[in-house]
């Protein structure tokens, strides 16, 4: 009876011992978790994955943006900086962009683009609530990668949204869309082309559609 008692208290005792981590176990598996994590970040770029965030969320902007004018258009009869459907001025330039006081209609000095695509100016501008007040104060604040608008001189023409790509990955796309057989100036903003102003070292805008 006393063997087993002592053979008890030995077994408990080895139990204890096993039961958890040394702190120099803990130490290497804490040395070996921050390498892992150190080659991880090294792999991924994360300054690249930070602007390619960015980049998707100025495509999903300007794509917003588009799908606003469109209904404008459908609904009105003619695009939000124009003065009626008898207006026959289409052009928007390409050096209009929304970091400003916007674009405002043609001949008008107080109905700006964002007023009628939102909810009015309280003034004399009738907003069609097609985009929400903090969607323009997210594309005007400070730090924005500005979207810049171009519309070509005719009714049939395209309307694009343009931006500036801050990612590898977005610069590569650019590159590859304005070097394709089917972009030409004729139907594609020119001063999204080779433009290391506006569009950054790369020289190619991101425009959509």
């Amino acid at each position: 009876m006393k063997m087993k008692f002592f053979e008890l208290i030995t077994k408990m005792k080895a139990s204890k011992k096993t039961a958890g981590f040394t702190m120099i176990e803990l130490l290497i598996v804490i040395a070996i978790l921050g390498i892992l994590a150190v080659a991880v970040l090294s792999a991924i770029n994360p300054v690249e994955q930070i602007n390619r965030g960015r980049d998707t969320g100025s495509r999903s902007d300007a794509e917003q943006l588009i799908s606003a004018i469109d209904r404008y258009n459908a609904f009105q009869g003619y695009y939000p900086w124009q003065n009626g459907s008898s207006d026959d001025a289409y052009e928007v330039a390409w050096i209009t962009d929304w970091d400003g006081d916007g674009i405002f209609m043609n001949n008008d000095s107080t109905c700006e683009v964002k007023d009628l695509l939102g909810a009015g100016n309280d003034i004399s501008c009738v907003g069609s609530n097609e985009l929400k007040v903090t969607f323009f104060s997210r594309i005007h604040g400070a730090g924005y990668n500005y979207l810049k608008v171009y519309h070509g001189p005719n009714a049939s023409d395209s309307t694009y949204v343009c931006f500036e790509p801050k990612s590898d990955a977005f610069k590569t796309e650019a590159a590859t869309r304005v070097t394709a057989p089917a972009v030409t100036p004729a139907d594609y903003p020119p001063l999204a082309i080779g433009n290391t102003t506006d569009c950054g070292t790369g020289g190619n805008c991101v425009c959509l559609p």
